[in-house]
């Protein structure tokens, strides 16, 4: 996905490495200066994150998670236990079409015994593993906009590594943040799509099977690409891995009755195709 915002007034951008792809922050503020300082703070933010969320750090609190067996409660970080709830939700509301649960026989993020109190986590089987790869960039997004929103950023557009983005507010004069899709298969461009205050994220197949569906354990199959639009990149970064897996009327269903939620998918045997579900208002779609 990219931004065709180079012409808006008072844009500041800024850009940070992290969980294995470059985060950009653009800003609109006449305040270069603070504009940075902002931005920094969101990505320290970022860092924090991602040492608490990624299974390859050693002593994360994925990784400690990922080294405790069935019953043997352990207290997490908050961010953590944020983003761990967020994904039990996605697995509830998508019907196990996402799970950030795998490694068990009995794989599922039901396994997960979330105390909020205390933010604890108990596994509830033995050989349960977490990985948070297809919600923790966008959670870590939603995360950044939180401090934006502190520091008074009301006008702000967040990349995380181009897969997932998130749109605060909408530059002056326009329906919103500019973006285009493109098919990843040729590089053709589909649409262009304003955003304003919703997230945007897009799952693919071009890098080889890499999206498992949990509810046969088997590589999801069917379809080379899909974007789902949501209120939270969290919610976003998680749907558009579950709309890979989920029969096309499924999508449908779920698109109809969540108002914030939309659907863009391209079959893989119809690579020309596009198939659209819920609304996209702003959005100007290409033969």
């Amino acid at each position: 996905m990219n931004a065709d915002i180079r012409s808006i007034e008072n844009l500041r951008k800024f850009g940070h490495d992290a969980m294995s792809a470059t985060f950009e922050a653009f800003i609109i503020h006449a305040d270069g200066l603070y504009a940075e300082q902002a931005a920094q703070a969101a990505f320290e933010a970022l860092d924090r994150i991602e040492s608490n969320l990624s299974r390859f750090i050693e002593n994360s609190d994925v990784s400690r998670i990922n080294s405790i067996g069935k019953g043997r409660p352990l207290q997490i970080g908050l961010s953590t236990f944020e983003c761990l709830q967020s994904g039990v939700e996605m697995f509830r509301q998508t019907n196990g079409a996402f799970d950030i649960a795998f490694g068990s026989l009995h794989r599922g993020s039901n396994l997960l015994k979330l105390n909020e109190a205390e933010h604890i986590i108990e596994l509830r089987a033995d050989g349960v593993k977490i990985d948070l790869g297809a919600i923790g960039k966008g959670y870590a997004a939603d995360k950044m906009r939180q401090v934006l929103v502190e520091w008074g950023i009301t006008t702000a557009f967040i990349s995380a590594g181009q897969s997932t983005v998130l749109a605060i507010g909408k530059p002056p004069g326009l329906l919103g943040w500019p973006i285009t899709i493109s098919n990843p298969a040729d590089n053709r461009v589909l649409a262009k799509i304003h955003l304003a205050d919703i997230a945007l994220s897009a799952s693919g197949l071009q890098k080889g099977k890499h999206i498992i569906n949990p509810r046969s354990g088997r590589p999801a199959n069917g379809k080379s690409a899909g974007w789902a639009t949501a209120k939270t990149a969290a919610e976003a970064d998680a749907l558009s891995t579950a709309f890979m897996v989920m029969p096309l009327d499924e999508v449908r269903s779920f698109c109809a009755a969540n108002a914030d939620t939309s659907a863009i998918i391209i079959p893989k045997d119809k690579e020309r195709n596009l198939l659209r579900f819920g609304r996209w208002d702003n959005a100007e779609f290409y033969r």
